[in-house]
């Protein structure tokens, strides 16, 4: 009798742990279903949003009509060649065109809508700030949580961010590598740690777009070569030039001079490098250096070619007036308000229409592609524009 009472209450124990088993089972299943229900949900309604109405600050649409380019076949080593030569640059001018990629996270196709968002840009400018206000923007349409951080130029201070922002493993990082070579360590790390992560605005090192979705941006190699074709034009395609630089070891320090010094060697060979320097990002630094070129090379320097359209701008302008060389051409990255008031009043000939918002803008908009499950380009550029004179109004007012 005991043995039979015995077995009853282990059967009735089994009996009830399996219908437990079977009602979490059914829980489970019923939150999964739930879960993709939500999913569907939020991607239908992600896809349903339009960013076609938001305007920059100057009155331009916020997401420009993107540009592409195929590139041409890649030299047998570009190293060998000469750094006037523009197949030298080619892995760093078409980076990430045609790299294999490895270990890239798939979409999870579940809607951008309250995607968590890290982006670090690489230091404090008001091109940065515009840049940011135009991620806010996509943000702001996405409902995304997005937190800015800036690492002030310094790049180990970026790695620590970097290193934190894989630790609170958001759904997504931007980044606007500060150097072209470590981006390879810091987008691999990311990589590595399942995170999907963009890069933007300053081009990497070939190698670090084998671990990105992708890579958004300005096309400066592309626009530096327009650049130099009308300043050569004006220049009548002869006399010596000087390059004032952008930050040593991001992309645009090679770009907005061996972009235009490469074009020249074909298009006006006449035209010469004099000399080429990176100041920094001050005024007065900068019309130390055009001061010392112009009393160096005197009536020989009938060029300069400035990396930043703002503060380098105003020390070129600066130097030009108190050494009384009205005749100096000059060409820049733009377009900033200094930049454009000063094509306005002819102390610099033409500038880049480069608009710092869309960039940020973009940027955040391919992350946002990438969640609906949409097909993401390896790089997707910023339209080309050389201003001057004649349109320089249709830009106003500035961004930055």
């Amino acid at each position: 009798m005991k043995s039979q009472i015995r077995n009853t209450v282990v059967m009735l124990a089994a009996g009830a742990m399996l219908a437990g088993v079977s009602g979490c089972g059914k829980q489970q299943s019923a939150a999964a279903g739930a879960g993709r229900a939500d999913a569907a949900a939020n991607l239908a309604e992600s896809l349903k949003v339009d960013l076609s109405g938001i305007k920059s600050q100057d009155g331009q649409p916020l997401l420009l009509a993107l540009e592409t380019k195929t590139p041409p076949p890649r030299p047998k080593d570009p190293d060998a060649l000469p750094e006037t030569d523009p197949g030298h640059w080619y892995d760093m001018e078409y980076a990430g065109w045609n790299t294999a990629k490895e270990n890239i996270p798939a979409s999870p196709k579940d809607g951008a809508i309250g995607k968590r968002v890290i982006a670090i840009i690489n230091g404090d400018h008001p091109y940065l700030t515009a840049y940011s206000a135009g991620m806010k923007k996509v943000a702001e349409a996405y409902r995304m949580k997005l937190r800015i951080l800036s690492p002030n130029w310094k790049v180990d201070v970026q790695n620590q961010m970097l290193d934190e922002a894989v630790n609170e493993k958001p759904d997504l990082i931007i980044l606007i590598a500060l150097d072209a070579k470590v981006a390879i360590l810091q987008v691999r790390k990311v990589n590595q740690a399942g995170i999907p992560i963009i890069l933007s605005n300053m081009h990497p090192d070939n190698e670090a777009m084998r671990y990105a979705i992708c890579w958004t941006g300005p096309d400066d190699w592309g626009q530096f070569r327009m650049l130099a074709k009308v300043w050569a034009d004006k220049l009548n395609r002869k006399g010596g030039v000087a390059y004032v630089r952008h930050a040593p070891g991001g992309s645009p320090f090679f770009a907005r001079t061996f972009g235009p010094a490469s074009e020249l060697t074909a298009y006006a060979p006449d035209i010469k490098t004099l000399d080429m320097q990176a100041p920094g990002f001050e005024a007065a630094k900068t019309q130390q250096v055009v001061s010392d070129w112009i009393m160096r090379f005197g009536d020989k320097l009938v060029g300069i070619c400035a990396a930043d359209d703002s503060a380098q701008a105003i020390g070129i302008a600066e130097a030009c007036k108190k050494a009384g060389r009205s005749d100096i051409v000059v060409v820049a990255a733009g377009n900033s308000k200094v930049g454009m008031d000063a094509v306005k009043a002819g102390e610099i000939h033409a500038i880049t229409y480069q608009s710092a918002e869309a960039d940020g803008a973009v940027a955040l908009k391919a992350g946002a592609d990438w969640f609906n499950g949409l097909t993401v380009e390896p790089v997707r550029y910023l339209p080309k524009h050389v201003i001057t004179q004649t349109d320089v109004d249709t830009f106003q007012p500035a961004q930055w």
